[in-house]
């Protein structure tokens, strides 16, 4: 499919526009592909001599670099028509390159259009086209009348396809790449089923859809400029907060408000954001008493923004400092992070649930523990129903591993070996499990934390695994020290009670979890 693009905007490839236009481009797959960056090319505005249609007919009186363009239109296919938004119209530069293909349509009058039109000098029926623009807006809609009043006359009400997308500027920002990306994905997309046929409804949706609300984009723009309402010039220190604070996601609030204290060490400047269940405000002055203080240089925000190092890694390593409440830096993403159109959770991305893993082995030491063989039947059927749970959670090898382990230690029973000998058996392997696993790129508790800090990013939080690793060895060796008092309780009258003696010490342990996965963090937050 022969491509031709031509780019309307004065910062050429760099623009946030042409970012969009490469995605479509990459989706559709085309390898022939033609382009003009309008702004360096010779193009002399009309004259309106007419030369064109009744001298020359179907060339034009100016020798510039319009001749090549028609050439290519001709040529092609597609005819990508990328641009930002210039004052609800196209930019200048462009207008003027339309204006010039005059010479491509015949002086005789058209009963085609109910407005009038001019019949065109060459057979155009078969080729299509795409106009793609943004705009520094919150939302496309609205906004380019003015733009589809010119296409619906040059291509036809119907003859071309638009992907208008408003807060155009976002593109540039590093720290919003996480969304941006996101919605380069649905644009990719649109290539791809452009070149199939045609954009689906589905994804027409999600172009659609705005990479943030009205209320925190339009803060998130107004501080971007570095200049205060009055025009006196911002701190850059200031504009960052207030970027910041404009990303504020109003649906955390979950009852309190917070009041975070940043101080930027390297350049002495402190502020105040508050979030509140109505949105954020910034403090200058008259600062109130924080419920969280972030100690950290200026220049490390700077790198953390533009994906040189990860909060979390920073926070690793001591290059900054977290004082009072911590658990909003636990959660930093549900305040701050960027907000997703996404509604469908894909299987792969759902969460996982620790009770898949547990609930076998509780089956089989409660039921177990009473009568071998009932008890083992109880567990197999445990075993068999536990899959059902797969079609909301995501499992983990561990939760084979399990389901694995029961079923050989109810083999075992049912082969007429001693309860005294295998339930403290099965103990030994489930806390051989849990301690291997600290070895492992991924310990086992990791696995189930991760739903609680950000999914699977949480993994690549070097202070997370290292919590959950030191869990994990902690549970892996109250497991290899059970069997022992296990085996001594099956010889005696409290054996059938050994599954709910058992249940006591995890139970202290899940709450010593709770403790100290709040509390190391925060330990080493604070320097300590």
């Amino acid at each position: 499919m022969k491509t031709l693009v031509i780019n309307g905007s004065p910062k050429g490839k760099q623009s946030n526009t042409y970012r969009l236009t490469a995605a479509f481009l990459e989706g559709m797959g085309t390898t022939e592909v033609r382009e003009y960056c309008v702004p360096r090319l010779e193009i002399k505005p009309c004259r309106g001599c007419f030369a064109c249609w009744n001298k020359t007919p179907g060339r034009c009186v100016h020798q510039d670099d319009m001749a090549a363009v028609i050439a290519d239109m001709l040529w092609a296919d597609v005819i990508v028509w990328s641009f930002p938004l210039y004052y609800f119209s196209v930019p200048g530069g462009l207008k003027m390159l339309m204006d010039r293909q005059l010479p491509m349509v015949q002086p005789f009058m058209s009963a085609d259009s109910a407005s009038g039109s001019h019949p065109s000098r060459y057979d155009m029926s078969g080729k299509r086209h795409v106009v793609i623009s943004t705009c520094g807006f919150y939302t496309a809609q609205g906004n380019y009348d003015g733009v589809t009043a010119i296409f619906d006359h040059l291509c036809g009400v119907d003859g071309y396809t638009t992907i208008f997308c408003g807060q155009g500027e976002l593109f540039r920002v590093k720290e919003l790449r996480e969304r941006t990306e996101e919605y380069l994905s649905y644009v990719r997309a649109a290539g791809q089923e452009f070149a199939s046929g045609g954009i689906l409804e589905k994804t027409r949706m999600q172009l659609d859809t705005l990479l943030y609300p009205r209320a925190v984009f339009e803060a998130m723009a107004d501080a971007s400029w570095g200049i205060a309402q009055t025009g006196e010039p911002a701190d850059e220190t200031l504009t960052f907060t207030r970027q910041m604070a404009a990303l504020y996601n109003k649906a955390a609030w979950a009852g309190k408000d917070i009041v975070l204290e940043m101080y930027y060490t390297d350049v002495d400047k402190r502020y105040q954001i508050l979030l509140g269940e109505t949105g954020s405000e910034v403090f200058t002055q008259n600062f109130r008493e924080p419920t969280t203080c972030i100690e950290a240089p200026y220049t490390l925000w700077k790198a953390i923004a533009a994906g040189e190092i990860t909060g979390q890694e920073a926070l690793a390593q001591g290059k900054y400092r977290v004082k009072g409440d911590f658990s909003l830096m636990l959660h930093w993403d549900r305040y701050f992070g960027a907000t997703s159109s996404k509604q469908e959770v894909p299987s792969e991305l759902r969460s996982t649930n620790m009770n898949i893993l547990l609930i076998p082995w509780i089956a089989f030491w409660a039921a177990g523990a009473v009568d071998g063989f009932y008890g083992t039947l109880i567990s197999f059927t445990v075993c068999a129903l536990v899959p059902l749970l797969y079609f909301r959670n995501r499992k983990t090898v561990f939760d084979n591993i399990s389901a694995l382990l029961v079923t050989v230690c109810g083999i075992l029973l049912l082969l007429g070996n001693p309860q005294q000998l295998v339930l403290p058996l099965s103990y030994l392997l489930f806390g051989l499990m849990w301690t291997g696993s600290c070895f492992r790129k991924i310990p086992l508790t990791a696995h189930y934390s991760m739903n609680d800090y950000g999914g699977a990013s949480a993994m690549q939080n070097p202070l997370f695994m290292k919590t959950n690793r030191i869990l994990t060895a902690c549970w892996g060796v109250l497991y290899l020290l059970t069997p022992i008092w296990t085996y001594f309780l099956m010889g005696t009258e409290l054996s059938p009670w050994t599954g709910a003696i058992n249940s006591i010490l995890p139970m202290l342990m899940g709450l010593f979890t709770i403790w100290f996965q709040k509390w190391f963090p925060a330990k080493v937050a604070r320097g300590s």
